[in-house]
């Protein structure tokens, strides 16, 4: 029959509890040595029982060695993480430094907004409204210029389109002009073709014969 799974609990009974630590333990250290021969690797195992009895496995000759190895590397490893979360820490002071500025520049720029709408104007000083003044000369002139240029703009697309037309008017007006002239020359040819039709008719032979074709009396 197949092993039960076993449950992972403190064993009540003190007997079992023993035995079941000296059958883990011994395994436990086999592996540790298997481990360190197999893979060439620096093992360190140490094991106090309940009673406080150590066990113990080194793979070298000293356990201090692996132990001092252990709590360098520990030692750097929180060094690291501290480093990390300043790191952290640093980059999260700086985004809430750019926030706080850019939120400054925001409210600076919709209190100029406003001042230029013309509102909020009390607390203004002499200067202040000069520069306004400024300010808004600046922007109307720009605006003129960019209404002049826009208009420039539209003037010369009409006056493209008003020389498209007068070509395509003047085509129209030749097309029209050759038109009588063809049909005064197609009435011409029907004129003469019809006189020569009537002197043809002219010369006809209109005399009627009766009887045989042998024969024929007037």
């Amino acid at each position: 029959m197949a092993r039960g799974k076993v449950q992972l609990k403190r064993i009540e009974n003190a007997t079992s509890r023993q035995v079941t630590f000296s059958k883990r333990k011994n395994g436990l250290l086999k592996k540790a040595y298997e481990l360190s021969i197999l893979c060439d690797a620096e093992v360190a195992v140490i094991i106090f029982s309940q009673k406080g009895t150590l066990f113990k496995f080194a793979s070298i000759d000293q356990i201090q060695k692996t132990i001092d190895r252990y709590r360098k590397n520990a030692k750097q490893l929180h060094t690291d993480r501290i480093d990390v979360e300043q790191s952290k820490e640093f980059d999260m002071q700086q985004l809430r430094q750019e926030s706080a500025n850019m939120a400054k520049k925001i409210e600076m720029i919709e209190i100029l907004q406003r001042k230029l709408l013309g509102q909020d104007l009390d607390s203004c000083s002499p200067e202040e409204l000069h520069d306004i003044d400024n300010q808004l000369e600046i922007s109307l002139s720009n605006i003129r210029a960019r209404k002049t240029q826009l208009f420039k703009e539209q003037i010369e697309q009409l006056q493209a389109k008003e020389r498209l037309l007068l070509m395509e008017n003047a085509r129209l007006t030749k097309q029209c002009d050759a038109q009588p002239l063809q049909q005064s020359t197609q009435s011409n040819q029907v004129v003469s073709y019809l006189s020569s039709c009537s002197k043809s008719s002219d010369i006809v032979e209109t005399d009627l014969y009766i009887g045989l074709p042998q024969m024929r009396c007037l």
